[in-house]
């Protein structure tokens, strides 16, 4: 075993702390232990219900199939689609109900009223493109020729923002009305890349718009968002369960079981629409690997991956730097960032030594984690790039002249977004 001062000591052989050590259910009262583990089989049989969902995702995509053609692509499209006629329905039945059909009396005018608010509320939901951390193609030439070559490459169309920001992360998204094309390029990560694998995370990102990932498509997306309405309509409130009032306590209770009952259903129609949904889009994120890894190199992507497994080691630099005395105090450091903080960050993510990258991607694999609930289990898409083949053709390259330029262009989002994480 290597002893590494900065990551925990594990074995690589028998996995010995793999894991970080839990608390022993075998001090607690009988109740509570038996809670305790209730909890850890619903929790162990949740991780063999993901990774079994996960994995024959995984080998559709590693054997060539297509998605657009799978069960949960044209599931997710129905389903949607019978959401989006619901919407509708209660729309023209409160457009109906307000021009007196089939009565013309003033309840069934507020009703009509009523109706209209709840379509109001399920409306499709398109999102607005993010007004914060803009850069502008004048201020930042380089950076959009270079996002402009990788659309070229993939066959995408441009992008028309580009947004910086301080996760440990990046993204994608076809917004509004006019559905404008946003990439958000989280700082803290784009510093620990090296230039090929920035090239890498840039096509992952621009690949969704041409790998059939119907999460970006207002059809899906909106349906999700009317879901979360129905839900939230339907939530049963029981504040008036202990009316003094018999009368109201009786119809409260009612209500409460009509609405108990309407938001199972609606709860079952969300569980299964996110099951779909999440299907379809994972698979479009292993697309959106191997397109990387055209762009790049399987191995460029792979390093990516592996970076984005580096968030507490970005936790531990932040402690650190927030800990270090300044001159002038709280005025000082909101006046600006501390100088060695992207220095610092890109040195630990350059010094995590090799054990620590294996240890991590084994705890994706025994916890079935992913960099986020939409995404496939970080080791699925590790090993299908382990697979993938050669890049066809030569490689879309960041030579050192523009990676230089392009960090002169981020300087002024180096200073905000240093600051916001101090």
């Amino acid at each position: 075993m290597a002893v590494q001062e900065r990551f925990p000591t594990w074995c690589p052989s028998c996995e010995w702390n793999l894991l970080p050590p839990r608390p022993s259910a075998d001090g607690l009262p009988p109740r509570a232990r038996r809670r305790a583990e209730r909890a850890e089989r619903r929790e162990e049989k949740r991780r063999r219900e993901v990774r079994a969902r996960t994995e024959q995702v995984f080998r559709l995509v590693a054997e060539g199939g297509s998605d657009l053609r799978h069960g949960a692509s044209v599931g997710a499209f129905l389903l949607a689609g019978a959401v989006h006629l619901v919407s509708l329905a209660v729309l023209l039945a409160g457009a109906c109900l307000v021009a007196g059909w089939p009565l013309g009396s003033w309840p069934v005018r507020v009703l009509g009223v009523v109706a209209l608010v709840v379509a109001f509320l399920l409306r499709p939901r398109l999102g607005r493109p993010r007004r914060s951390g803009v850069l502008t193609r004048e201020a930042a030439p380089t950076l959009y020729g270079l996002v402009d070559a990788v659309s070229a490459e993939l066959g995408a169309p441009k992008v028309d923002s580009i947004v910086v920001d301080s996760d440990f992360n990046a993204a994608f998204g076809v917004l509004g009305l006019r559905r404008h094309r946003q990439l958000v390029i989280g700082l803290p990560l784009w510093t620990v890349l090296t230039r090929q694998q920035r090239v890498a995370l840039l096509g992952h990102e621009i690949g969704h718009c041409v790998n059939g990932d119907s999460r970006h498509g207002v059809w899906t997306g909106s349906a999700i968002g009317a879901l979360n309405e129905w839900y939230v309509l339907t939530y049963p409130s029981r504040d008036n369960e202990t009316n003094a009032n018999p009368i109201v306590a009786v119809a409260s209770a009612v209500a409460v079981m009509v609405l108990g009952v309407l938001n199972l259903g609606v709860r079952g129609l969300r569980r299964l629409m996110y099951r779909l949904y999440l299907r379809s889009g994972q698979a479009a994120e292993h697309r959106a690997d191997l397109m990387a890894a055209r762009l790049a190199s399987p191995q460029d992507a792979r390093g990516m991956l592996q970076a984005m497994l580096n968030g507490s080691t970005l936790d531990a630099v932040l402690t650190r730097q927030r800990a270090l005395p300044r001159a002038g105090g709280r005025a000082a450091r909101a006046a600006g960032p501390m100088p060695g903080l992207w220095d610092a960050l890109a040195e630990a993510a350059r010094t995590v030594p090799p054990s620590e990258v294996e240890r991590r991607v084994r705890l994706s694999e025994r916890e079935v984690s992913a960099t986020d609930g939409s995404h496939p289990p970080t080791y699925l898409r590790l090993r299908l790039l382990a697979s993938a083949p050669p890049a066809d053709r030569p490689p879309l390259v960041l030579d050192a002249g523009r990676d230089a330029l392009i960090d002169a262009e981020l300087a002024p989002s180096r200073a905000r977004v240093a600051a916001e994480l101090l």
